[in-house]
């Protein structure tokens, strides 16, 4: 079982299947601002960089939401959800304000499908039912070409790591049939 660090100290335990480069990305689906269903993970025929986040509703988490917006404004042919168990309501009034227009936002919040499956839902600690801080990207081919889980929960991603791992994964063509 994975483990990340909550403000140093606290050990706290991730459950859910554990994902790894060169896997398929599960599909999955979340509960989108206007309570539409949004699809997760699988081939889209595009890259995808999945951003999971705690809340949005902290510092750290909108800090990273609004960086993902601006660079997601600057990528072609590449989708951009990020994923929390914060309500739908909560996730629009949230992009609304801070002008989040690049982003698919998805709340994991009924059945937290995504956290189980991609093994970042919080086991223990403070925050436990919410997902860890991690970065998944997918190539078109549905399968995942980088993989972040961040150490410390209360602090981003690498995020010049993930704008490498999305050109690369952003830059193939192959659908997946050719393997």
């Amino acid at each position: 079982m994975a483990t990340v660090k909550f403000k140093g100290e606290l050990e706290v335990n991730l459950s859910g299947t554990e994902l790894n480069v060169g896997d398929i990305a599960p599909v999955v689906t979340g509960v989108g601002a206007d309570l539409s269903d949004i699809t997760i993970g699988g081939q889209r025929g595009m890259a995808q960089v999945i951003i999971a986040v705690p809340s949005l509703d902290t510092g750290v988490c909108a800090s990273e939401a609004r960086r993902f917006n601006v660079e997601a404004s600057k990528l072609d042919h590449v989708e951009v959800v990020i994923v929390s168990m914060d309500l739908p309501f909560a996730m629009k009034r949230f992009c609304t304000t801070e002008g989040i227009e690049n982003l698919k936002v998805a709340s994991d919040f009924r059945a937290k499908a995504f956290a189980k499956s991609y093994g970042v839902l919080q086991a223990n600690g403070p925050l436990a039912g919410l997902t860890a801080r991690a970065v998944f990207i997918v190539n078109p081919s549905g399968k995942i070409t980088y993989k972040e889980i961040v150490s410390e929960i209360t602090q981003e991603p690498n995020y010049d790591a993930i704008l490498a791992a999305i050109t690369e994964a952003s830059s193939t063509s192959c659908c997946g049939s050719c393997h």
